[in-house]
C-alpha cells in the first residue's frame, strides 16, 4: 500500500508544481540542442538564453493562485491519547488502554487552493480526510447508541480490537520553503492550524467465537475538532506532528482527554 501510495504522490508532485523554472529549463535545453545542431549563430542563442532567464526570474518573483485536485500530504503515523496533560490514562479511562505501536493515523490531502507570494512563501486552504486508529488492549465491546461512552467486559479474547474515527479535515497551511538546490529539491517548513468534521466512529472486532464484527456509531468522538499542524520536510518527505486542542469525546467522564499524532509526510508540496 505504502509503495502504491509513494508512486502516485511522485507523479502527483509533478502534476503540482507551482513554479515553471523547470518547464523553462527543459526548453532551453531543447532549443540549445537543436540550433547547435543547426549551426545557428552562438551570440544569437546567448541573447535569447538571457532574456529567456530574465523572464524565468520574473515569472518566479511575481504572486499567483494555484490549487485544485491533488493527492499530496499522506500522514502515515501514531497516535497518543493525552489525559490531562499525561501519557498515563487515568482510572476513569483505563478502559480505553491501547497497544501504542499499533495505534496509528491515516491522512492525505485531495484538494487545495492558496496563493503564492513568491517562490519562498505561499498559504493555501486544503481539504481531506483523517482516520485515528486505537488498537484496544482490553477485551471489551465498547457499547453503541448510548448517553454516555460506555462499555462491557468480554468473556472472550479478541485478536483484533480496534476502535476508529474517521474525520473530514480542512487545514490552512502557511509554507515557507528555501530556494532549490543543485539536485532540484527545497528544504520546507509548513504549520497552520486545523479543524475537522466527524464522519463516523466504527469498532471492529476479529475473535474465534464471533469471527470478524463492525459497527458503526459515533461513539460519542466530538463532532467538531480543531488543532494545528506542523511539518519539516526536504523534497516530497517529511515529518509532521499534529495536536488537537479540543476534547477526544464530548462525554463528560472523558473531559481532558486528547489526542496528538506524529510520523512521516508523504508528497510534501
Amino acid at each position: 500500500m505504502v509503495s502504491g501510495l509513494a508512486g502516485a504522490i511522485s507523479q502527483n508532485v509533478q502534476a503540482q508544481q507551482d513554479t515553471t523554472e523547470k518547464k523553462r529549463q527543459d526548453t532551453t535545453e531543447r532549443k540549445y540542442k537543436f540550433k547547435v545542431q543547426f549551426g545557428d549563430d552562438e551570440s544569437r542563442y546567448h541573447n535569447r538564453r538571457s532574456n529567456r532567464d530574465t523572464i524565468r526570474h520574473q515569472d518566479e518573483t511575481k504572486g499567483r493562485f494555484m490549487g485544485g485536485i491533488t493527492l499530496t500530504r499522506i500522514d502515515l503515523g501514531f497516535s497518543k491519547l493525552i489525559d490531562d496533560g499525561s501519557f498515563s490514562l487515568s482510572p476513569t479511562n483505563d478502559f480505553l488502554d491501547y497497544k501504542p505501536g499499533k495505534t496509528s493515523t491515516v491522512s492525505f490531502d485531495v484538494l487545495q487552493f492558496g496563493y503564492r507570494f513568491n517562490q519562498n512563501f505561499k498559504v493555501y486552504l486544503a481539504g481531506g480526510f483523517d482516520w485515528t486508529l486505537i488498537r484496544l488492549k482490553k477485551d471489551i465491546t465498547l457499547q453503541n447508541e448510548s448517553q454516555d461512552l460506555t462499555y462491557i467486559n468480554e468473556d472472550i479474547h479478541f485478536d483484533k480490537n480496534r476502535f476508529s474515527s474517521s474525520y473530514v479535515h480542512i487545514p490552512l497551511n502557511f509554507e515557507l520553503r528555501t530556494k532549490e538546490n543543485d539536485n532540484g529539491k527545497r528544504f520546507y517548513f509548513v504549520f497552520g492550524p486545523e479543524i475537522g468534521f466527524l464522519l463516523n466512529g466504527k469498532i471492529k472486532q476479529v475473535s474465534d467465537e464471533r469471527g470478524k464484527q463492525k459497527v458503526k456509531d459515533d461513539y460519542h468522538f466530538q463532532p467538531f475538532r480543531y488543532g494545528g499542524t506542523v511539518r519539516l520536510g526536504y523534497g516530497s518527505l517529511g515529518i509532521f506532528a499534529k495536536y488537537y486542542m479540543n476534547d477526544m469525546f464530548d462525554s463528560p467522564a472523558q473531559k481532558n482527554l486528547r489526542n496528538m499524532s506524529f510520523g512521516v509526510t508523504l508528497g510534501l508540496n
